[in-house]
């Protein structure tokens, strides 16, 4: 099977169709994370038939959840993005969209910029990089409350997910966690803070990722009410002292 194959056979599965163009955009943007990732450590996925599921069949699975297709200018933004997921696939397949990738490692925002420019992802609707910790970029002038819809598949307990995603959501907008399978236990404990931050549990969707037997559970916070001001606490406390 060719690499076009790899890509686009899981992502129809999706009920995602690439265009010609898409698809080259998501062929440069592994090449370089491939590249990248000999110097610096992006990602533990290499392997392009692997990085077609684990990565962007994963980001891209959002769409369970989420329907990009039917939303016009929607703000997105994209909690401890990383290497650039999920926030670059689903850029790279809804261009319209206006997402916003947060992370608080430098160099990881460097390799993103580099990733934006080569493959001019900022020629339709708008793609930004902060490089900035999650409490600290939400009391930054217009941030807090001013996104339709936050995700994140930052490896955390959902109860500290929920204290950096929520203040940022607004009424009526959603976070949308990406958990594996002991998805029911993280939301048993993040119960109480989802509560307090202003949030309750709209859906959970648990599936297998295409091609794969891996389980993938997306849980849909709706924001149905302000965020108290003090959250998030400061840097390290969510973490430390999880509400």
């Amino acid at each position: 099977m060719n690499n076009i194959k790899k890509l686009t056979e899981p992502l129809s599965k999706l009920n995602i169709e690439l265009t010609d163009d898409q698809i080259s955009l998501f062929l440069k943007y592994h090449d370089m994370l491939i590249k990248t990732n000999k110097v610096m450590n992006l990602t533990a996925i290499t392997d392009f038939n692997e990085s077609c599921i684990k990565h962007y069949a994963d980001s891209l699975s959002l769409i369970k959840e989420a329907n990009l297709s039917d939303i016009q200018n929607i703000r997105i933004l994209d909690i401890g993005t990383g290497a650039g997921f999920p926030g670059i696939p689903l850029k790279i397949a809804y261009p319209y969209i206006h997402i916003t990738l947060l992370d608080s490692l430098s160099k990881r925002i460097r390799f993103l910029n580099e990733v934006i420019g080569k493959l001019k992802l900022n020629d339709t609707g708008s793609i930004y990089t902060v490089d900035m910790r999650a409490e600290d970029y939400v009391k930054e002038p217009g941030i807090r409350e001013s996104y339709d819809l936050v995700v994140s598949r930052a490896v955390a307990g959902l109860n500290i997910l929920a204290e950096y995603a929520l203040p940022y959501v607004k009424i009526g907008g959603s976070f949308i966690s990406y958990k594996g399978d002991n998805a029911v236990e993280e939301i048993s404990a993040a119960e109480n803070a989802v509560k307090i931050l202003g949030g309750e549990i709209a859906d959970v969707n648990t599936f297998t990722l295409p091609d794969s037997n891996i389980t993938r559970t997306l849980i849909n916070i709706k924001k149905t009410c302000p965020t108290p001001d003090k959250y998030p606490r400061k840097a390290g406390l969510p973490n430390k002292k999880p509400l």
